[in-house]
């Protein structure tokens, strides 16, 4: 079995517990294959945003991708299409899903995709990449200057309290002529369903097998117990426990990496898998996202974590919008369908333009029209 049928088939199994709460009875209306796609032909984008009726579209989910949608996307989009009203929320990409998959919103946000056992359950459901992101590795360590170096196996150790203060021997011999306090760790993690958490401890499932065989990888999983852990909600609730608490760490998804540096917080470089230390500059998550989308599968379900390469950045994904194939209307569909290929065209949504400030990176170009295939496919049933 391929390394990424191991990572999907881990995921399926981390997120089964959600699967059971929010995959009852949610699939009836969406089996309506066959059914009339009233939704205009929307191939070229935004061309007939306009032209629809007046529609509302809520988004909600992931914290990462929320400044994308909130500061860029949706006031962007609004001079393009002024009869489409759009809301978006920081709610964790276990709550997107889940209100996609229920219906209580349109689109939701994730970092993750959904696992093989919520597609059978939810076999309605599509999985877009609309962009590229990646997660950093932060901590408050007052009178360390620079980018610490650490690994996956160091990482998963501190979150299982085998790695108790900085000092730790494991910690200086990656550093080594850096002073680090003996101050107890403070590790801060997500409290709530996150897309950011599924990438973070799928890397450490990558790189400590007692991790991967313990607590693995979800959206939500089974952290240790540790007295010195804290829990936050939202990556701006991890930026402010970060802040708040010194000798603390904490993963933090990269659109958030400016508003965490300003609170004088330090981010790591990450051992990757050919064993070198990187930064989450956009070269490195470059250089991973060529390795890692080179065979990407039509519904785009894939793990891009720990991609080999020198340069590969090993915390890198997809950024998803999770939604229903079949629309409840027409003008759903068609301010759906808009939406996304404007979202995912290069020259409009994924232009650097609105990307770069929150430090996402466009799609490739080979991943853009099989994104362009799932968005055709949406209907209205």
């Amino acid at each position: 079995m391929s390394l990424r049928a191991k990572k999907i088939l881990a995921g399926a199994a981390a997120l089964t517990a959600m699967v059971a709460v929010v995959g009852c009875g949610a699939n009836g209306a969406n089996n309506t294959a066959g059914a009339a796609d009233t939704a205009n032909n929307t191939s070229t984008g935004n061309s007939t945003a306009a032209t629809g009726g007046n529609v509302s579209l809520a988004e909600t989910g992931s914290s990462l991708l929320y400044p994308l949608f909130n500061g860029q996307w949706i006031p962007a989009y609004g001079s393009v299409a002024s009869n489409v009203q759009m809301s978006a929320a920081s709610t964790g990409s276990g709550t997107g899903i889940s209100q996609s998959i229920a219906g209580t919103v349109d689109m939701g946000a994730s970092d993750a995709y959904l696992a093989d056992a919520q597609m059978q359950q939810n076999p309605g459901m599509l999985n877009i990449p609309v962009a590229i992101s990646a997660q950093q590795v932060m901590y408050n360590l007052p009178g360390v200057k620079g980018n610490l170096k650490l690994s996956g196996d160091v990482l998963a150790q501190i979150y299982q309290g085998k790695i108790k203060f900085w000092d730790d021997s494991a910690i200086k011999s990656m550093n080594p002529g850096v002073t680090l306090p003996h101050q107890a760790i403070i590790p801060v993690r997500r409290s709530d369903g996150s897309g950011d958490t599924f990438l973070f401890t799928q890397f450490l499932s990558d790189t400590n097998s007692a991790w991967k065989g313990s607590v693995a990888y979800g959206t939500t999983v089974s952290w240790p117990s540790l007295s010195t852990e804290v829990g936050a909600k939202g990556n701006d609730g991890v930026v402010a426990a970060l802040a708040k608490n010194k000798y603390s760490i904490g993963y933090v998804g990269i659109s958030w990496l400016d508003k965490a540096t300003q609170q004088g917080l330090g981010y790591a470089a990450l051992k990757n898998k050919d064993g070198n230390f990187v930064l989450p500059q956009t070269a490195n998550i470059q250089a991973a996202a060529t390795q890692g989308t080179q065979n990407v599968p039509a519904d785009e379900r894939v793990s891009l974590i720990d991609e080999p390469g020198k340069d590969s950045y090993p915390i890198i994904n997809f950024e998803y919008v999770i939604l229903k194939k079949t629309q409840p209307s027409a003008d759903k569909a068609t301010a759906i369908k808009n939406f996304l290929n404007w979202a995912i065209d290069p020259s409009k949504g994924n232009d650097s333009k609105y990307l770069t400030p929150v430090h996402f990176l466009p799609l490739p170009s080979s991943i853009e029209p099989k994104s362009q295939a799932q968005i055709n496919s949406i209907t209205a049933g």
